[in-house]
């Protein structure tokens, strides 16, 4: 039996902002952004709804801390939602807000909600630049939610220097390509090929903050305005978050869709989805091949798939390593689309909300060519937190909303043992996975080998900068150094080191 019209969730408007002032101090602030965003989502709806909002999500903002976001949001836009709410950091949040909307609007907890999320992160580093104060809404002294949580970046993690996603990211990437029997080389060229799929829509988006169409050997090759940051990612491979963009989505039920005159083929339905999490430190987990988090989260998204599957898909690309790994979880091509929308290195990376603009992307294609499912995904942290969400032109199957929203347990069933860390061990170890992070001009600054002993016990152990050999093995293009052995020391400092 499927839903009745009153309590089937569905999305009716969308809308997207884009700011580029030449002088910073003309620019919006992410109030502001934000606030043009969902006027813009309403009018695209028909422009009927935003007095009738009765909960609010604000996505989790970075480039300008205010306090009460929600309210200071709401209070711009006139309007007094029973709901209304901040979001804590994590790139999933938008997804996952969209989804608890839409189950909150089948529960009859709500009419009408809206999405939102806005950073204007671009005009507050050339105001900075300029020595500009910016004439914005005063920043608070206690920000609401920390941006990131003291226990997803551990003291350790910080006297390695691999405490940021661009240091991190690179564990799994380096991991994955040696279990997936490819050389660097062929790792990087694959990496090449989707991040060039991605550039290609981003060049199509007109709400894209870059439109260059690069190539792959564009993508991967260093060059002075395409420096390595942590190997094997150069600058056009990590997210791009210096935008000023916002983006909203507003959903309601069916029957007030209707009532309001809106044509069926601009609705866009939810169908259900899916979450789960690694641990927050990075440390504490099982592997670095994949997830287990993510892979129960489309595990079960494809439980909501339409027969032959999804036709687009909207995969999290901070690093290439996120649709490389969800690709062969969903059984993709490396040719395959993975975005609507243009993805984070060149649609623009707005920090948490970028997941927003995808929807509305998505919402725009779905509206353009029909659909029966189509699968948006999103993830925050360090590999930590995910989120599927299917959506399509058509109702769902009856079966689909009540899907259960969390597959924790499904992932820790698939979870294997989680290795002991000994950092006082001295003695052979094997590489399990490393990062190398370079200086500006790409020479290596240091790295970072997290390690096996022969017994199993994790080790977590510093490379030096002058350490030619042991970095000339890490660095080979041609074999992967996963699983050699080397030597480990603890060093004055209290850190082990790894040598070759």
């Amino acid at each position: 039996m499927a839903l009745p019209a009153d309590r089937t969730p569905v999305i009716i408007g969308v809308g997207e902002f884009v700011d580029r002032p030449t002088d910073p101090a003309a620019a919006l602030e992410p109030l502001a952004l934000m606030e043009a965003a969902i006027r813009a989502a309403d009018a695209d709806a028909g422009g009927s709804f935003l007095d009738r909002i009765d909960s609010l999500d604000v996505i989790n903002l970075v480039s300008w801390r205010y306090d009460r976001v929600a309210s200071r949001l709401a209070e711009r836009l006139g309007i007094v939602p029973a709901r209304a709410s901040y979001g804590v950091a994590g790139g999933e949040t938008p997804t996952t807000r969209i989804h608890e909307a839409a189950l909150r609007i089948m529960n009859g907890n709500s009419l009408v909600a809206v999405v939102t999320g806005g950073e204007a992160t671009n005009a507050v580093a050339k105001a900075k630049a300029a020595g500009i104060a910016l004439e914005w809404t005063p920043p608070a002294a206690s920000p609401e939610n920390p941006i990131i949580a003291s226990d997803h970046v551990t003291p350790l993690a910080i006297r390695h220097g691999i405490a940021q996603p661009v240091h991190i990211y690179p564990l799994y990437e380096n991991a994955a390509a040696a279990a997936w029997g490819q050389t660097p080389a062929e790792a990087l060229a694959e990496s090449g090929q989707i991040w060039s799929g991605y550039a290609g829509v981003a060049a199509t988006n007109p709400n894209s903050w870059s439109k260059t169409a690069f190539t792959a050997d564009q993508i991967t090759t260093p060059t002075p305005d395409n420096r390595i940051i942590t190997w094997p990612y150069t600058k056009r491979m990590v997210a791009n978050p210096a935008v000023n963009q916002a983006a909203a989505v507003l959903l309601t039920n069916l029957e007030l869709a209707r009532a309001a005159g809106i044509p069926e083929d601009r609705i866009v339905y939810i169908h259900g989805g899916a979450s789960a999490a690694e641990p927050m430190d990075y440390l504490a987990r099982d592997q670095f091949t994949h997830s287990v988090a993510q892979d129960a989260v489309l595990a079960a998204a494809l439980r909501l798939a339409p027969e032959g599957g999804f036709d687009r898909r909207e995969l999290y690309s901070c690093f290439p390593i996120v649709p490389k790994m969800a690709r062969r979880q969903l059984g993709l091509d490396a040719d395959a689309p993975f975005t609507v929308t243009g993805g984070l290195s060149f649609f623009g990376a707005p920090l948490n909300t970028y997941m927003t603009h995808a929807v509305c992307a998505m919402v725009r294609s779905l509206r353009k060519t029909p659909s029966k499912g189509a699968l948006i995904y999103g993830q925050g942290g360090y590999v930590t937190k995910h989120h599927a969400l299917v959506v399509g032109s058509f109702p769902p199957e009856p079966s689909s909303l009540v899907t259960p929203h969390d597959v924790q347990d499904e992932a820790e069933a698939m979870r294997g043992p989680i290795p002991e860390l000994d950092l006082m061990y001295e003695g052979e170890a094997r590489v399990e996975t490393f990062a190398i992070v370079a200086n500006r001009d790409g020479t290596p600054a240091y790295g970072s080998v997290i390690g096996r002993t022969p017994d199993g016990t994790r080790v977590f152990a510093r490379v030096a900068a002058n350490d030619e050999d042991t970095l000339a093995l890490l660095l080979d293009t041609t074999r992967s150094p996963i699983g050699t052995g080397g030597v480990v020391s603890v060093t004055d400092d209290g850190l082990q080191r790894w040598e070759a």
